[in-house]
């Protein structure tokens, strides 16, 4: 799904809601510029995407943002071999200076 079918889905949240734009802006605390351009999929942030899913009482979309956890095969390969999993990102070694051919 796309920002703008999202949108989409949040327009039609707020229409089901017999909601006007600027209600749900009011309730979420926001302008109604901003949840324009979240009904259209012109970009918004996530603090945003909350705010206004709350204003709808529709919060319980974001428990549908968490992906499924599916199996790894790497990370079974690993446990086979009683590899532990990485904790960080390895140290980067800093690269050797460049000389100037010139």
């Amino acid at each position: 799904m796309n920002e703008e079918e999202f949108g989409a889905h949040v327009r039609r949240a707020r229409l089901i809601e017999d909601l006007s734009q600027q209600e749900v802006a009011d309730r979420a605390n926001i302008t109604r510029a901003t949840l324009t351009k979240l009904e259209t999929g012109h970009g918004s942030s996530l603090k945003t995407l909350i705010k206004v899913l709350r204003a709808l009482g529709r919060d319980d979309w974001l428990g549908t943002l968490e992906p499924i956890p599916d199996i790894s095969p790497l990370r079974l390969a690993r446990e086979a071999a009683g590899i532990a999993e990485p904790r960080r990102a390895s140290r980067r070694r800093p690269s050797p200076p460049r000389t100037n051919p010139f």
